[in-house]
This record gives C-alpha cells, structure tokens and sequence, in this order.
C-alpha cells in the first residue's frame, strides 16, 4: 500500500470516527403532526419557557427540534382550542433515538458523548401529536361549563 492509499484510509477513518451514529442516520428536526378530532382546532406550540413558536389550524406539520442543548432533549407545550370544545393543554417530549446507540458500534465514543448530544440527534420527537376535543358541557341556564381534566 502506498503513501497516498493509506493518507485517504486514515482520512475515511478519522471522517467516521468523528461522526455520531445517529448523526448520520437520523436527524435533530422532526416533522410532527398535529391532529384533533374534530379538526380545525388552533394548535399553539411554545418552548419550556413559554415562547410561541408555531401557530395553526389542525391537521397542521410543523418542524421542531429534539435537542435543546448538550444532552438535553428539547420538550413543547401544546395548546388546542376551538368554539364549543375544551381547551386541552399537554406536553410534547423528545425521547431517547434508538440510533443513539448505534454509537457503540458505528460511530464510536466522539459520536457517544460529543456529536450526537451536541447536535440533538440522540432526542426523538414522535411524528404525530393526536387529541380527541371534548365538548363543553351545556347547563340548563344556557350557560357553558368546563370540566377540568
């Protein structure tokens, strides 16, 4: 083997070694579905603190990442209103990328404990966010009454 072939095979191998596993098979952006039933509810998604940074009418996609900073998964408060139905307020959470380890094969300790954590691909959003409305309650008077879940 000469001087050349063997600069580019410790090239290809430090290029691998550098790279997470899940780095190079999945990603730190998630599309994720918004659903209701019934649809046409507005959806409001706001970070950990409270800053919106999606607003729409369900059946609505939106982008958002998983990782928020070094090995901290990013979570969303999810806001559903429409005229008849009960607010619904929940939480959507990244959770841990299966590719994540693949690290311990593939990508190597760089991948384990600085690539994948630094760009998010170790966190996994779920592709859909589905809820059923409940309708509000009608009182004898005319007057609408919530239910708190």
């Amino acid at each position: 083997m000469n001087a050349n072939n063997l600069l580019s095979l410790g090239l290809t191998a430090l290029i691998i070694a550098s790279t997470g596993c899940a780095s190079i098979v999945s990603r730190s952006n998630w599309p994720v579905a918004f659903k209701s039933n019934p649809p046409g509810a507005e959806v409001v998604v706001a970070d950990d603190s409270g800053k919106e940074l999606h607003r729409g009418i369900t059946p609505v996609i939106f982008k958002l990442r998983s990782g928020q900073a070094f090995f901290a998964s990013d979570d969303y408060q999810v806001d559903l209103k429409l005229p008849g139905y009960q607010e619904d307020k929940g939480v959507l959470k990244a959770n841990l990328n299966g590719w994540y380890f693949g690290n311990v094969l593939f990508g190597g300790l760089l991948g384990l404990i600085i690539v994948d954590p630094m760009t998010g691909a170790m966190w996994r959003l779920p592709g859909e966010y589905n809820v059923s409305l409940a309708p509000e309650s009608v009182m004898s008077d005319g007057t609408n009454s919530v239910t708190q879940k």
